[in-house]
């Protein structure tokens, strides 16, 4: 069976957000699928973001909250595009639409990316942004999986139900306060003005901790070099490896890494062998065994 979010389905989903704006769809890129299906317009400088699960649409409301919140505070970060209300609904999808940042021409650094969370972290928390919950996210997408084993929907529930209780009893170090959610050099784009964060499906208000353990793991899920995670907790002045809770979250982080793609995983038959592999993994507790991104 075909998926929900097909190519043939993407782009026309963007080919009517385009109409529907004066924008052409015409050899538009897709530069990547997998929570979103990201879209760079290649005759306006613009980029769409179409949502990936139908059980997480309603955070596309919270997406907009955000980065007018960060608009009004003059904080680096992407800018909507265009007058028309967002989020669109186009269909049965949703679609967030933005300024396309001019290139740079080079990767953001994890110096960078702590200078960006601390501006971030030092602003007041903003009034209608939800609370930090880590793992509603997780069981929106189990229940809305394309295709998913009762086992593996009995195991990844459980684990759900285990790691909010360790979250719950955590002492965090930090205080609360706005997080980006899913905070890696990826989701900073370098342009000619300098970094700027994007992406804020995950954003909350919640522990500041919760923005270093993506590099965190990153070095100890993805083998990325040593360097990445130490110039961040460098630059931020937090090591989160060395707080005690740091087990339990990035036990979190890895369970969100790998159902990230359950609602697109027979319309994106590439994740298939890393999906398997992580849950393999997960279920046979191999903390030291080496994951490979999406694609």
């Amino acid at each position: 069976m075909d998926g929900r979010f097909t190519r043939s389905t993407l782009d026309e989903v963007l080919r009517r957000t385009c109409a529907l704006l004066g924008l052409s769809h015409r050899d538009a890129t897709l530069l990547r699928f997998t929570n979103n299906a990201v879209y760079s317009l290649a005759h306006d400088p613009v980029v769409v973001r179409i949502v990936g699960s139908r059980a997480l649409r309603h955070r596309a409301r919270k997406v907009v909250r955000v980065a007018e919140y960060l608009a009004a505070h003059g904080a680096p970060a992407v800018r909507l595009f265009g007058d028309a209300p967002q989020p669109l609904e186009i269909g049965d999808h949703v679609v967030t639409v933005w300024r396309r940042v001019p290139s740079a021409g080079r990767a953001a650094t994890s110096a960078e990316l702590a200078c960006l969370l601390k501006s971030l972290h030092a602003l007041p928390p903003p009034d209608g942004i939800p609370g930090w919950a880590p793992l509603d996210d997780v069981r929106a997408r189990v229940a809305d999986a394309e295709e998913l084993s009762a086992a593996d929907r009995r195991f990844l529930l459980e684990r759900c139900a285990s790691l909010e209780q360790q979250v719950g009893e955590l002492d965090f170090a930090l205080p609360p306060s706005l997080v980006h959610g899913d905070a890696h050099p990826g989701n900073v784009i370098v342009g000619e003005d300098g970094p700027v964060l994007c992406d804020f499906d995950s954003s909350c208000v919640g522990p500041a901790e919760w923005d270093l353990v993506p590099l965190a793991v990153g070095y100890e899920r993805f083998r990325d070099p040593p360097h990445r995670y130490a110039q961040l907790a460098c630059h931020y002045g937090f090591d989160v490896r060395s707080w005690a809770g740091f087990p339990v979250l990035r036990a979190v982080r890895e369970l969100k890494l790998t159902t990230s793609v359950l609602p697109i995983a027979r319309s994106h038959p590439a994740v298939r062998d890393e999906l398997a592999r992580r849950l393999t993994d997960l279920r046979r507790d191999r903390r030291r065994s080496r994951w490979f991104r999406y694609r």
